[in-house]
């Protein structure tokens, strides 16, 4: 995959961390020119109070055979938006792939607590940044795409349409920000298909991003000690895997067959024949539903 992105441009928003940075890389590794935006710059952290920072992102890239180039965009702003699409359309002259990856909300929701418990200025602030954004992003950015035939949207979420159907997902806040950008996906692909665009919805499975490891106290290297105490961490993932099936879907000549749809990392690794970066092939969605929901003793045969 290292040259089949050569010429492509990308803008991955929200690409500081976890999935966004995964999907920024491994675009920047099939050859890509990748625009990463986020707010946490070297010279000032977002309201997140992280360190990492969209320069590193695009330093990854960078070293992953892309380009990176880097802009702190805050995507409720919606000046700063169209000031970034407007600085993609002066440089490069065309956006092949937009990934709304934007979320930053982890320190907002409260697991398992109803609608009249839960805070309700974080739980309409996660609203903002989890579904506005995209709104705002896709509003700017799409002109620029559909200018090219082709292009690529992929809406970042957490489950797949049919699991999130089926099942509760933290609180009514969280539940109807990720259900809404799957719903947000189908309607862009409604508006995009006749025009020659493809859109679709992507998750990731149980990812092991920078704060899911420093949760459970390990690294990228020592995660499996998480097992002893998160049995079904087993299915787990890097963000590089998700990053992969974006790439994948990049580079497929015939991808508007997905327009769209609600697809998972694990899905499109079995139709691209992509691996992590272990080897392995982890399905967490569908281990989810035969393996850890219905209580069974964690184990991955057959599953990654």
């Amino acid at each position: 995959m290292a040259t089949e992105l050569t010429g492509r441009v990308a803008l991955v928003a929200g690409a500081t961390r976890g999935a966004g940075r995964g999907i920024a890389v491994q675009l920047g590794a099939a050859g890509a020119t990748v625009y990463c935006t986020g707010r946490s710059t070297r010279g000032r952290r977002s309201e997140y109070d992280r360190p990492e920072t969209v320069e590193e992102t695009a330093e990854l890239v960078d070293a992953a055979g892309g380009r990176g180039i880097p802009v702190v965009t805050d995507h409720l702003v919606p000046e700063q938006v169209e000031a970034l699409v407007r600085r993609i359309d002066a440089e490069q002259g065309r956006l092949d792939v937009l990934v709304n990856d934007i979320w930053g909300a982890e320190h907002l929701f409260e697991w398992d607590t109803p609608v009249w418990e839960h805070d309700l200025t974080n739980g309409l602030r996660l609203l903002r940044l989890a579904v506005e954004t995209h709104a705002v992003t896709s509003h700017h950015a799409l002109p620029l795409l559909l200018r090219h035939p082709g292009g690529l949207v992929v809406e970042m979420t957490d489950g797949t349409a049919e699991y999130n159907r089926e099942n509760y997902r933290i609180n009514l806040f969280y539940d109807l920000a990720k259900t809404s950008v799957l719903r947000m996906a189908f309607a862009l692909g409604h508006e995009l298909g006749p025009r020659g665009a493809t859109a679709v919805a992507l998750t990731p499975g149980w990812m092991r991003s920078e704060i899911m490891l420093e949760t459970f106290g390990v690294t990228e290297a020592t995660w499996r000690e998480a097992l002893e105490k998160v049995p079904h961490f087993a299915i787990s993932e890097t963000p590089s895997y998700v990053g992969r099936a974006v790439a994948a879907l990049a580079a497929d000549p015939q991808r508007e067959r997905w327009n769209g749809q609600s697809l998972s990392s694990g899905q499109l690794a079995r139709e691209y024949g992509f691996t992590d970066l272990d080897g392995s092939r982890p399905d967490a969605w569908r281990y989810m539903v035969e393996v850890q929901d219905p209580g069974r003793p964690a184990d991955t045969t057959g599953y990654r």
